[in-house]
């Protein structure tokens, strides 16, 4: 009987309830360290997977050390483009005081690409602040509301697309002489070079109005305007900001291709990219330096971009499985 109460008893101390952890309870350390995962946001994991992206990486490394030598070089080569040196007029690259020679009224040609790395990135930004906030709205829009709304909206938007957008932008730079200069160049490329963003933004708002937290806004009362700017826009950045990239590099090139035919920076003391080459082309075969070094600086920038609208792009894909979060 004594033995029998003494395996009760101690039955009884083993199996003595467990009180349960009070809020706040620090655990064990080791065990916290060994078993828990650190929670990552969303914005976290895509500038992880951006920034363990080669491609874009390189682009972004490329596209930045070309805004340093645009931006700060001339701080340290100290060479005005528009001084004009007659004793060293059509000099090649290599000559005394001439990096990258000079063209035929003596002017430093690294100063100018210098220069001209300035002006383009200032038509770039300035074509994005204008086709950004048009393209945005037109396309929220149409997405958003559809119906009439929609109708009217994007038959607009085919109608300009049916005339290529290079013809229009002569049609208009040539009817305005006086735009002709690196901000008139790129307020003409952001008025007309929304479009595709509008179309773009277009397909996404259709799809992403019909998913269930948009249905619980409108549920709570939210207004229009805050699910469009609180629920809408948040969720599409991803195609906004692949967009940028790849607008930028065509502005460069339309840019360029506007000098070349005449009908870009052209103004008297102005100059761009675009204008190096156009003014290069003429000398290629006698002055070759007057047009590569410019075509390979600009060929460096558009690509540089392109491959972070690449590195961007997988970075804001869940599907993409290249590069772990």
């Amino acid at each position: 009987m004594a033995s029998t109460e003494a395996r009760t008893d101690t039955r009884t101390r083993d199996e003595a309830p467990v009180l349960p952890a009070e809020p706040g309870t620090p655990q064990d350390p080791e065990v916290e360290r060994e078993f828990t995962v650190k929670a990552r946001s969303q914005r976290q994991q895509i500038i992880r997977r951006f920034l363990h992206d080669k491609v874009g990486m390189t682009g972004l490394v490329v596209f930045l050390l070309m805004l340093a030598f645009g931006f700060l070089g001339p701080l340290f080569h100290g060479v005005d483009y528009a001084t004009q040196d007659k004793t060293h007029q059509s000099v090649p690259p290599g000559t005394a005081g001439y990096l990258l020679g000079s063209d035929e009224i003596g002017r430093d040609l690294l100063a100018g690409i210098m220069q001209g790395v300035q002006r383009s990135m200032f038509i770039v930004l300035l074509f994005v602040l204008i086709a950004l906030p048009l393209g945005l709205l037109v396309g929220a829009l149409a997405g958003y509301f559809g119906n009439l709304t929609d109708n009217l909206l994007m038959r607009v938007v085919d109608l300009i697309l049916t005339v290529p957008l290079l013809v229009v932008l002569i049609v208009v730079a040539s009817n305005f002489p006086g735009l002709r200069t690196p901000l008139g160049v790129g307020i003409i490329l952001g008025l007309f070079g929304w479009m595709d963003l509008s179309r773009i933004m277009r397909s996404q708002f259709l799809s992403l109005r019909e998913k269930e937290y948009v249905e619980a806004a409108h549920a709570l009362g939210a207004s229009n305007k805050r699910i469009i700017f609180k629920h809408l826009i948040p969720n599409a950045l991803g195609s906004l900001i692949v967009w940028t990239t790849i607008a930028a590099a065509t502005a460069i090139i339309l840019e360029a291709s506007l000098t070349y035919l005449g009908f870009g920076v052209n103004g008297a003391g102005q100059t761009s990219l675009g204008r190096l080459v156009s003014d290069g082309v003429q000398a290629a075969q006698t002055r070759p330096w007057l047009f590569y070094f410019p075509g390979i600086t600009l060929l460096i920038i558009v690509l540089s971009i392109n491959l972070i609208g690449d590195g961007v792009r997988d970075a804001f894909d869940p599907s993409n499985r290249r590069v772990r979060a």
